[in-house]
């Protein structure tokens, strides 16, 4: 039962949420230990205004540890989540750390002389250049696109600014003392400020260079329906990569890896042949729609795998029922063709919404797996010809009616398309008695 538990994606998940609120708390907690004797009453406010900066501080130490891509958190969570996790503990730290003076302000006008930088100790000063950093970071990551910044650069600025915010934010209350008069107390707060700098040289640095090991060669660019390309790669002096199907890699082509100018896509082929992997990549940007003039014999590097939307970790469950959306096949071809190579012999379903028929990318491909596999295949098309006799319209909670088990609990269900196509069907699902632990989305 106990094993049981450690497996379940839930019990998991709490696990490491448990695990961060443990380690943003600790430092704060510490700091409790052989507590200085004031030389004047603090009141309550002082205390709480301290408090929200130290959580604040260490909350933003933390973001470094959710961007670096560990493989163990990714594979609890997914990486689309832990993003935005990272996003909106972000805005939270933010907060805790404007509001930090603010009380103190309130609390003791006379603290708003510190607001006089020219004049303000070099402890304010520090305070100060952290907190317009960590304004810079929260306005140029929600409105970089309105603001028309390239990501490029964009991410080049947002680990500078990170590292003043943090780096200053240390020296601030290294500064002021109080808390951390005792030196084993700033040893720790040090140690914490220098393990987030290892991981933002880990991830720009390290892991380009590990990169560089291991390469690719394009192999080949084959076309597909709906303005698809597959990016079809093999490795180079290496094995390849090992990956679960419905998994997905960031790819860097043409360029160093430290250029950090890298693109997640979704492999297509099956997770059996390691030696020879394939991307799904709709011409719908500035670089997708290069893809096709990618010539054979051009480098790439791969970061991955990642990803958690994969019917490895479902092996006990009685079938799969698969969701997919335009593009949004490609993960879950790759788990087709996969289970098709493991002789897989249990039920599924894939339900495919399409523009047109032709817009149905690998179409010819699916219906050969029905040889090899249980599959049944629902196309739905928006726009159908006129001899057309099956579904049309949307993906909607009627048509999910229709074709998922009369016991929708028995199955797992996968669903890859835009997000209003994905709430749409993850709200009917639940509506139609499907376990939330049941539905798996890849963003």
């Amino acid at each position: 039962m106990r094993s049981l538990l450690m497996k379940n994606p839930l019990i998991i998940g709490l696990s490491w949420i448990g695990l961060y609120l443990a380690i943003i708390l600790f430092p704060l907690l510490i700091l409790l230990f052989y507590p200085p004797t004031p030389s004047e009453e603090r009141s309550f406010w002082l205390e709480f205004s301290v408090a929200l900066g130290f959580i604040g501080l260490a909350m933003m130490a933390m973001q470094f540890a959710l961007t670096a891509r560990i493989n163990r958190i990714e594979a609890s969570y997914g990486i689309d989540l832990i993003l935005q996790f990272h996003r909106y503990t972000s805005i939270v730290a933010f907060l805790f750390i404007f509001v930090h003076p603010i009380v103190l302000f309130i609390d003791n006008p006379e603290t708003l002389q510190l607001l006089n930088f020219l004049e303000a100790p070099w402890r304010a000063r520090l305070a100060a250049i952290a907190t317009l950093a960590l304004i810079a970071i929260i306005v140029t990551s929600i409105w970089r696109k309105q603001l028309n910044i390239p990501y490029e650069p964009w991410r080049i600025a947002h680990g500078i600014l990170a590292i003043v915010a943090v780096g200053f934010g240390l020296g601030h209350a290294l500064g002021v003392s109080y808390y951390l008069s005792l030196f084993w107390k700033g040893v720790i707060w040090t140690g914490i400020a220098l393990a987030a700098l290892w991981l933002l040289i880990y991830v720009r640095l390290v892991k380009p260079w590990l990169m560089v090991k291991k390469p690719y060669l394009v192999e080949a660019i084959l076309p597909q329906r709906g303005n698809v390309w597959n990016l079809v790669l093999r490795p180079r002096g290496h094995q390849g990569m090992h990956f679960q199907p419905g998994q997905f890699a960031w790819l860097t082509l043409e360029i160093s890896p430290w250029r950090m100018r890298e693109h997640p896509f979704s492999m297509a082929s099956s997770a059996e042949h390691p030696e020879y992997i394939e991307f799904g990549i709709k011409a719908v940007g500035d670089f997708t729609n290069t893809i096709k003039d990618v010539k054979p014999g051009t480098k790439a590097y791969l970061d991955g795998p990642y990803g958690v939307f994969t019917t490895d970790r479902y092996e006990n469950t009685a079938g799969f029922v698969f969701i997919a959306g335009g593009i949004g096949i490609t993960p879950i071809m790759s788990m087709l063709v996969t289970l098709a190579e493991r002789e897989d012999e249990r039920p599924l379903l894939l339900i495919y919404a399409s523009k047109t028929w032709e817009d149905v990318t690998y179409r010819e491909e699916i219906e050969e797996l029905k040889e090899k596999l249980d599959l049944t295949i629902a196309h739905v098309l928006r726009e159908p010809p006129s001899d057309w006799s099956g579904e049309t319209g949307y993906v909607d909670k009627e048509l999910l009616q229709r074709y998922i088990p009369k016991r929708p609990a028995t199955r797992n269900y996968f669903i890859c398309a835009t997000p209003k196509m994905m709430d749409v069907v993850e709200s009917a699902l639940h509506e139609l008695g499907v376990p939330v632990t049941n539905v798996h989305m890849e963003h």
